[in-house]
């Protein structure tokens, strides 16, 4: 058998990486995603999308995903290579980005047995590449016909221009926070640094900063901060977060709202949201807000 050529390809190549059969249960494919359409709008690009080759024939892919004015990828979100772990994981040694690995999958993915094989193949190819489980995800899907839910009430909301007073809010919540993120980032440069990472992906966001807002209990203290956004795809919930002192009231739920009515008011068709499988709180308040789970993730990374 002759060795495997890795390589990522170059502009005017991307037949090749449309070239391989791949079931499509699990993945950017089974989500639907278009592969020439994202790398027209300049989110897969040629030095981002390797391939790995046997006597021309094109036997695993990677495509790592970023926003048209990243200057390296965000995430790793396409990935096949058949049944052989070794491609798989030999593809991921040979590129060279650290980015975190996506594995996109239908809800309830464990229940149907070609789904579970086909996730935990490329589960074990990324980990024997060097990468670790992080954390697995909910991704929820709002549209219109679930109604947009009524106000609470409870709690005061107001922009905040300035950004000081937005990253002393996020330092906060995220104080035992149950996001994994938010966790890693504190295990490696403590919880300044988490903030600042967290700020610098709000800002990151195509869409208003006026969205932004603080919350506030009828006492005039603070109860969190709520961030509807738009990333590269639709409008989104790119932030919920709720001050230590406030917890255990649900206000998860009144952020997600206020949230939902800034998005929905702007004319959004379709608002996207994620969790962690761990967080029940905001689990709860997405299903209380009517947000149906349309996709489980989950994500890897490389240690440090």
């Amino acid at each position: 058998m002759t060795d495997l050529v890795i390589r990522p390809l170059t502009a005017g190549e991307e037949h090749l990486f449309i070239s391989l059969s791949a079931p499509a249960s699990v993945g950017m494919a089974w989500a639907g995603r278009d592969y020439l359409e994202v790398a027209a709008a300049a989110q897969y690009r040629p030095e981002w999308t390797w391939v790995a080759l046997r006597d021309g024939e094109v036997v695993g892919r990677a495509a790592w995903w970023g926003g048209p004015d990243d200057p390296r990828p965000v995430a790793l979100d396409w990935f096949d290579f058949g049944s052989d772990v070794e491609i798989g994981a030999a593809l991921l040694r040979a590129a060279p980005f650290t980015a975190e690995y996506c594995l996109v999958l239908p809800p309830r993915w464990r229940e149907e047995p070609t789904v579970r094989a086909e996730a935990e193949v490329r589960i074990s190819a990324a980990e024997q590449a060097g990468m670790e489980p992080l954390v697995e995800r909910l991704n929820y899907l709002w549209t219109p016909d679930a109604g947009v839910p009524l106000r609470p009430g409870r709690l005061e909301f107001r922009p905040e221009p300035d950004d000081e007073v937005i990253l002393d809010a996020i330092r906060r919540t995220h104080h035992n926070t149950l996001d994994a993120h938010a966790r890693a980032e504190m295990a490696r440069g403590g919880v300044d640094a988490s903030a600042r990472d967290e700020l610098e992906f709000l800002h990151w966001m195509p869409s208003p900063r006026e969205w932004w807002r603080l919350a506030y209990t009828r006492e005039g203290d603070l109860a969190g901060l709520t961030v509807p956004g738009r990333n590269h795809t639709r409008p989104t919930i790119g932030y919920v977060g709720v001050v230590p002192g406030q917890r255990g009231h649900g206000y998860g739920y009144d952020l997600l709202v206020e949230a939902t009515h800034i998005l929905a008011d702007a004319g959004a068709a379709e608002i996207g949201a994620d969790t962690d499988v761990g967080n029940i709180p905001m689990a709860a308040a997405f299903a209380r807000a009517r947000y149906p789970v349309v996709q489980e993730r989950v994500f890897l990374h490389h240690p440090v």
